[in-house]
C-alpha cells in the first residue's frame, strides 16, 4: 500500500487528498495540519460565502488574473478549469450559483458548504490536526547510500518501509506540500535546495490619510486607480473607507503591484480616475453640461452619476467657489476639474488586512518544478499546490480555482504512477 503525505489542510491540501481517495481508495493519505481546524480559511474566504472560482468572462488574458504564474496556469487550467470545478463541486452535492460580476459562489451562500463537501470526499484520509511538520527528508539526508528507498543512519533499509521521502521520520511515497503563503518561508525544506521566491503580501486595501476622502466612507465608485510613474492600474468598484481606499479596484492594483509597493514600504502616490474616462473625454462631458445648465451652480451638478458627495469634494479640491456656476467657470476652471476628476491625487500610507483572508505572492520558484505535474525536478515524489506555489491571483475566486488546479494536477500524477 503506497503512503501518500499531505502537508497542509487548506484548500489545496484537502482538494488534493479527496481527489487522492477518489482515484486511488487503497492509497493511505495522511494530511498534517498544524491548526486545530481544517480549510479555516475556506471558511472565511469572501465574507464567509467562499467565492470558489470564477466564470473568466471578460478577462482578455490570464495575466489579468493572475499577475504571478499565468503561463503555468494556463497550461494547467486545460486539464481542470473553473467549469470543471464547477462540476466537481455540484457533483459533490453543492449547488452553484454564478453572480453578476462573475464570482462563483454556493447557491446557499455558506462557506461551510463547500467546507462539509471537501471533508466528505476527504473520507478515509487520515488527517492530523494540530501536527505540524518540522522536517521533509531523503534518504542521502539522513544517511542512506542512495539506492535504499528509505536509508537509517547505518545505510539500511528502514524496516518495513517502501517510501522515497521523509515526513519527520515517518517514510512516504509521495509527498505534497500544501501550506499556504508562508509568509515566513518553509523551514521543512531546509537543505532541499529549492529556489523560494521571496514572499510578500497581496491583496489589501490602502491606507490614505486625507480627512476630506475619508469623511465620504461609505461610497463606492466605479473609477480606476493607478500608481504615477508606474504600468500598475486596475478598474472596478472603488470603496472609500474610514481608513483610506477599499473594493475590488484597490484589491486589484494591491496584487498587480504587490512588489513595488513592498518595496516602497507601503508609501507610495495613488493617482484615481473617478469617471475611467480620458481626459478627452471628460472635457467633453463638462463642456455638455456647461452648455446645458450655464445659470446652474458648478457644485449643484454632478457629472458621470457622481454621488453629490464625491462632486463637492472633487469641486473643492479643483479650487472652485461653491457658488460659481457653468457659464462662470472659464478655461482654467474647466483645466482644473478635468485634472482633477482624472488625476486625483493621494498618497497611500500604508496597509490595510482584507479581512480575515491573508494572500502572498512568492513561494516555491515554479523552475523548481516539472509544468505537467507539479512534481520537483531535483526530488522525485515531492509535490507542490495551491498558495505555496509562486501564483498568485486578484480577488474573485481566482485564487482558490489555482488551489483546485493545481491539486488536481498532482493528485493526477501520483495516482498515474500506480
Amino acid at each position: 500500500m503506497k503512503r501518500i503525505a499531505v502537508i497542509g489542510a487548506g484548500a489545496a491540501g484537502c482538494f488534493c487528498a479527496a481527489e487522492l481517495r477518489r482515484l486511488r481508495p487503497e492509497y493511505r493519505v495522511d494530511v498534517y495540519e498544524a491548526g486545530p481546524k481544517a480549510l479555516a480559511k475556506v471558511a472565511v474566504t469572501g465574507g464567509g460565502r467562499c467565492n470558489l472560482t470564477n466564470s473568466f468572462e471578460g478577462i482578455r488574458s490570464l495575466a489579468e488574473a493572475y499577475p504571478r504564474g499565468e503561463r503555468l496556469m494556463k497550461r494547467l487550467l486545460k486539464r481542470f478549469s473553473q467549469e470543471d470545478a464547477w462540476r466537481w463541486f455540484e457533483s459533490a452535492g453543492v449547488p452553484l450559483v454564478l453572480q453578476e460580476d462573475h464570482c462563483v459562489f454556493p447557491q446557499s451562500q455558506d462557506a461551510m458548504d463547500i467546507v462539509r463537501a471537501l471533508l466528505r470526499r476527504m473520507e478515509g484520509a487520515n488527517l492530523q490536526l494540530r501536527t505540524p511538520v518540522r522536517r521533509i527528508e531523503t534518504p542521502d539526508q539522513v544517511g542512506g547510500d542512495g539506492n535504499d528507498p528509505i536509508g537509517g543512519g547505518d545505510g539500511n533499509v528502514m524496516p518495513g518501509s517502501t517510501g522515497h521521502l521523509l515526513v519527520d521520520g515517518e517514510p512516504y511515497d509521495a509527498v505534497v506540500v500544501t501550506t499556504g503563503g508562508a509568509p515566513k518561508g518553509l523551514p521543512m525544506l531546509d537543505g532541499l535546495d529549492l529556489e523560494w521566491v521571496p514572499t510578500v503580501p497581496s491583496l489589501f486595501t490602502f491606507t490614505v490619510r486625507d480627512e476630506g476622502l475619508r469623511s465620504l466612507m461609505g461610497l463606492v465608485v466605479d473609477a480606476s486607480v493607478s500608481i504615477p510613474g508606474t504600468a500598475f492600474k486596475a478598474d472596478g468598484p472603488l470603496l472609500i473607507t474610514d481608513w483610506g481606499l477599499s473594493g475590488p479596484a484597490v484589491l486589484k492594483l494591491s496584487a498587480y503591484a504587490a512588489r513595488h509597493l513592498h518595496d516602497t514600504g507601503y508609501k507610495a502616490p495613488l493617482s484615481v480616475n473617478w469617471l475611467s474616462y480620458n481626459e478627452a473625454e471628460a472635457r467633453e462631458i463638462l463642456l455638455e453640461t456647461a452648455a446645458g445648465n450655464p445659470r446652474k451652480q458648478v457644485s449643484n451638478t454632478p457629472v458621470a452619476g457622481l454621488q453629490a458627495r464625491l462632486w463637492n469634494h472633487l469641486n473643492a479640491k479643483a479650487g472652485l467657489r461653491p457658488d460659481i456656476r457653468w457659464a462662470e467657470l472659464g478655461s482654467k476652471g474647466l483645466n482644473k476639474l478635468v485634472n482633477t476628476l482624472t488625476q486625483d491625487s493621494y498618497e497611500m500610507a500604508g496597509k490595510t488586512k482584507f479581512r480575515e483572508e491573508f494572500v502572498t505572492c512568492g513561494g516555491v520558484a515554479l523552475g523548481n518544478l516539472d509544468p505537467a505535474t507539479l512534481e520537483s525536478r531535483r526530488h522525485p515524489g515531492l509535490y507542490f499546490a495551491g498558495e505555496v506555489l509562486d501564483i498568485d491571483a486578484i480577488t474573485g475566486g481566482f485564487n482558490l480555482q489555482a488551489a483546485w488546479t493545481t491539486a488536481y494536477t498532482v493528485a493526477r500524477s501520483i495516482a498515474s504512477k500506480g
